[in-house]
C-alpha cells in the first residue's frame, strides 16, 4: 500500500510538468499566430465583413506594423442639396488608409441619401478600400443647439464600431476643405505622438460668450423631425461652478484615445457635461475643450491650434463665406491642413485641386499608392498598391513648418488650458 502510494507520489510531479510544458507551447504558438496575424492584416475589414484588396494591404509589406503610418476617420456631413459638395470633399481627402463615414442629415430625402451610395459604390477605388459608409438613419442638426453635438458624437461611436485602427478623429463640414494631400497630412502625423489633440479653446467668457452660455434652450433638432424655430426660456442660468468652461471653434482634430474616453470612458465628466449643454446654444463648440482641460490625462495632449485655415473677413455671422482669390498666397503660406470655404464653384477651390493638391475633376488625390500611367489618358490611381507607400510633397514642408512653431519653445505648454 505505501508502494503504491509513494508510485503514485512520484508520477504526479512528472503529470504536472508535462501539463505545464504543454500549456506554454500552445500559449507560445497562439502569441505567434497573433503576432503574424498583427502584421499582414488590414487596418479594417469592410463593413459586411469583407475585407479590402490585397494589393492596398500586402501581407508581405516592407513596412513593420509598429512603423506603419497613422490612419484619420473622417465624418464628412452635410445638407440637403450637399451630395455634390460631400463628395468633392470625399475626393479632395480621400486615402485608402483612412476610414470616411458621409453624413447626410435627415433634412435631405431618402432618395439623395441613396445616390450618395450608389455613386460612393460605383468609384473603383471607394469599393477595394471597402473605407466609405453613408449614415442610413440620418442626425437632424440645427446650426445651434446640442443637436450638432449629438450627432458628432453618433458618427464618432460608429467610427469606432467600424474600424479599430484609425488614429485621429476629424469632423468636415462642406465648408472646409483640404490644403495638403493625405499623404503629406499622414507623413507629418506620422512624426508625432498619437495623443495629441490640435484644438482651439479659451477660457475667456465676454458678453458675447455669455450670450450664448447662459441662456437655456430646448433644441427640436433632438425630438422633432422637421425644422422648426428653437425654444428659449425665459429665464437664463449662471455658469457651471464645478468645472471650467473652454470654447472654441467646432472644427478639431482629436486623437483616437480620447474619443474612447468620450464615448466608450468609464469617467462620468462626458457624459455630466454632455447633460449641461443639451440646453445649450452653442454645446459643440464647449463640449470637446472642457472635458479636454478639465481632465488630467488629456489637458497636456491638446495643441491651441486646430490646423485650420479662417479668410480675415470671415466672421461668425457669414455661414457662406466667398474666399477672396488674393488671399490664396496667405492661405498657403499659413501652413494649414485645411481651409474654410463654402461655395462648391469656388475659382479657389479648383485652383487648390489644380495647384496643391494636383488632383482632376472627378479622380482621388494621387499618392504614393496609385502605380497608373497618367500618360495613356486614365487616371494614375485606376492602378493601385501598397497604402503604406507615402509620397508626400511640398504641402508637408508648409504643414511641418507649422507644427515645429507650434512645438517649439514650449509654445503649446504655455497655451494649454490658460484659465482667464
Amino acid at each position: 500500500m505505501q508502494n503504491g502510494a509513494h508510485g503514485v507520489a512520484k508520477e504526479q510531479p512528472r503529470v504536472t510538468l508535462y501539463i505545464i510544458l504543454t500549456t506554454a507551447f500552445l500559449s507560445l504558438c497562439f502569441l505567434l499566430s497573433l503576432s503574424s496575424s498583427y502584421h499582414s492584416s488590414p487596418p479594417y475589414t469592410g463593413s459586411n465583413g469583407i475585407r479590402p484588396d490585397p494589393r492596398l494591404f500586402p501581407s508581405s509589406s516592407k513596412i513593420a506594423a509598429d512603423t506603419s503610418p497613422p490612419s484619420i476617420a473622417y465624418l464628412i456631413s452635410g445638407s440637403s442639396g450637399d451630395s455634390r459638395r460631400i463628395l468633392r470633399l470625399l475626393f479632395a481627402a480621400y486615402h485608402p488608409r483612412n476610414r470616411y463615414l458621409l453624413h447626410l442629415e435627415s433634412l435631405a430625402t431618402q432618395s439623395e441619401r441613396d445616390r450618395l451610395a450608389l455613386t460612393v459604390g460605383d468609384v473603383p477605388i471607394f469599393r477595394a478600400a471597402r473605407n466609405v459608409d453613408v449614415v442610413g438613419r440620418p442626425d437632424f442638426a440645427y446650426r445651434r443647439g446640442s443637436s450638432p453635438m449629438a450627432s458628432t458624437l453618433h458618427g464618432a461611436s460608429i467610427l469606432l464600431r467600424l474600424s479599430g485602427a484609425w488614429d485621429w478623429f476629424v469632423d468636415l463640414s462642406v465648408d472646409e476643405y483640404p490644403l495638403v494631400t493625405q499623404d503629406e497630412l499622414l507623413h507629418i502625423l506620422s512624426h508625432l505622438p498619437k495623443d495629441l489633440n490640435f484644438v482651439n479653446h479659451t477660457s475667456y467668457i465676454g458678453w458675447k460668450e455669455s450670450r450664448r452660455l447662459k441662456p437655456v434652450i430646448v433644441d427640436p433638432g433632438l425630438y422633432l423631425v422637421e425644422k422648426t424655430d428653437m425654444f428659449f426660456a425665459s429665464q437664463k442660468r449662471e455658469l457651471p461652478k464645478a468645472f471650467k468652461l473652454f470654447s472654441g471653434p467646432s472644427f478639431s482634430i482629436l486623437s483616437r484615445s480620447f474619443i474612447e474616453h468620450c464615448v466608450l470612458g468609464t469617467d462620468n465628466f462626458p457624459r455630466t457635461l454632455l447633460m449641461y449643454l443639451s440646453n445649450t446654444p452653442a454645446s459643440l463648440s464647449n463640449y470637446f475643450p472642457t472635458i479636454l482641460c478639465n481632465s488630467n490625462l488629456f489637458k497636456k495632449t491638446i495643441i491651441n491650434n486646430n490646423l485650420l485655415y479662417l479668410a480675415s473677413n470671415d466672421t461668425s455671422k457669414e455661414r457662406h463665406h466667398q474666399l477672396d482669390p488674393k488671399e490664396f498666397t496667405e492661405m498657403v503660406q499659413s501652413g494649414a491642413a485645411f481651409a474654410r470655404v463654402s461655395t462648391f464653384d469656388d475659382t479657389v477651390l479648383d485652383r487648390i485641386d489644380h495647384e496643391l493638391l494636383g488632383r482632376a475633376h472627378g479622380e482621388v488625390v494621387p499618392g504614393g499608392w496609385c502605380l497608373g500611367d497618367s500618360g495613356d489618358n486614365r487616371s494614375p490611381c485606376s492602378v493601385w498598391g501598397d497604402s503604406g507607400i507615402l509620397r508626400p510633397g511640398s504641402g508637408s514642408e508648409r504643414l511641418e513648418r507649422r507644427i515645429v512653431e507650434l512645438l517649439s519653445n514650449d509654445w503649446f505648454r504655455l497655451h494649454q488650458c490658460i484659465s482667464e
